[in-house]
């Protein structure tokens, strides 16, 4: 089995993992020899493997919640964090993640910068965005997204009216700009979440995952894509349909172990990673890895 990244494909396509795979709403960096996984939990939840195999688990990233989270979620179970996503851009390491209660649009993005993952030292950022209730949209779910031109941007959004788009600052990382609705739902009571955008050979592809998440077995929850050549949309899926009209193609619904994947987050337009219940482990959400493969057309597959 590869241990360097640019070998990822020599890899099965589904990665064989042990250890620690406890993970929810995973997202996957590779530093050194090293890959690291975050997730949803407590203070946020951190994996480590050496080999792309076998996971430990490593210290939180908050040990205390910054003073800010309880002013913008007044309701928040401490030190409940939501859906990471971490990437690497302008020589620091760059932490996205969200607060909220479920159901709910009273939320907030923040961030965390550092160094390296491996030297720690996480510094609050601060607020990046936030929802108090009253607006259309939902600020969870956060994705960094470099496009072609190595200009960063953030998509987020859950349920309401869908995903959104913003134009980020090279030095702040923080919003500079308008929202821009990239896909949205209105079957299933518009469950739409957890955007991960990837450029691929002139391409953006948009991925997100729909329908009932954290449910456990009963979770119905699967990953659909749609591309664009243009950042901002619009987004069409593989029969045309856009995803601001409920389109979107599926890529993965699951299987008779394996409930509800989704949560996806995609590393270097070659791998995806995300987390599925396993019916054979009481529903427990766990880690899953697969090479993200392209089809002679351009469209992603396992």
């Amino acid at each position: 089995m590869a241990a360097a990244f640019g070998d990822a494909r020599s890899y099965a396509a589904h990665w064989g993992l042990s250890g620690d795979l406890g993970a929810h709403d995973p997202t996957i960096m590779k530093e050194g020899n090293s890959w690291y996984v975050f997730s949803t939990g407590e203070g946020i939840q951190g994996l480590r493997s050496d080999d792309g195999k076998n996971f430990y688990r490593i210290p939180q990233i908050f040990l205390t919640a910054p003073s800010w989270w309880k002013n913008y979620v007044p309701n928040q179970k401490p030190m409940d964090v939501w859906a990471p996503d971490v990437k690497s851009y302008n020589g620091k390491v760059w932490m996205y993640y969200s607060i909220s209660t479920f159901g709910s649009n009273v939320s907030a993005i923040g961030l965390a910068s550092a160094s390296s993952i491996g030297a720690g030292s996480w510094k609050d950022e601060g607020i990046v965005l936030s929802t108090n209730g009253t607006q259309n949209y939902n600020a969870i779910d956060p994705e960094l997204v470099i496009d072609a031109n190595g200009e960063p941007w953030l998509a987020f959004g859950s349920f309401w009216s869908g995903l959104k788009l913003t134009k980020l600052d090279k030095n702040t990382m923080k919003p500079t700009g308008s929202l821009t609705s990239i896909a949205r739902r209105t079957v299933n009571d518009g469950a739409i979440e957890a955007p991960s955008i990837t450029y691929h050979n002139g391409y953006y592809y948009l991925f997100a995952s729909i329908d009932k998440c954290c449910s456990g077995v009963n979770s119905t929850y699967k990953m659909v894509y749609g591309r664009s050549k243009s950042i901002t949309g619009p987004y069409v899926d593989k029969n045309g349909v856009s995803m601001m009209n409920n389109g979107g193609t599926i890529l993965d619904a699951g299987n008779a172990r394996w409930k509800g994947p989704g949560g996806q987050d995609i590393y270097n337009a070659n791998l995806i990673v995300r987390h599925a219940y396993d019916a054979e482990d009481e529903g427990r959400p766990k880690l899953m890895i697969s090479d993200l493969k392209w089809t002679s057309d351009g469209w992603p597959t396992y």
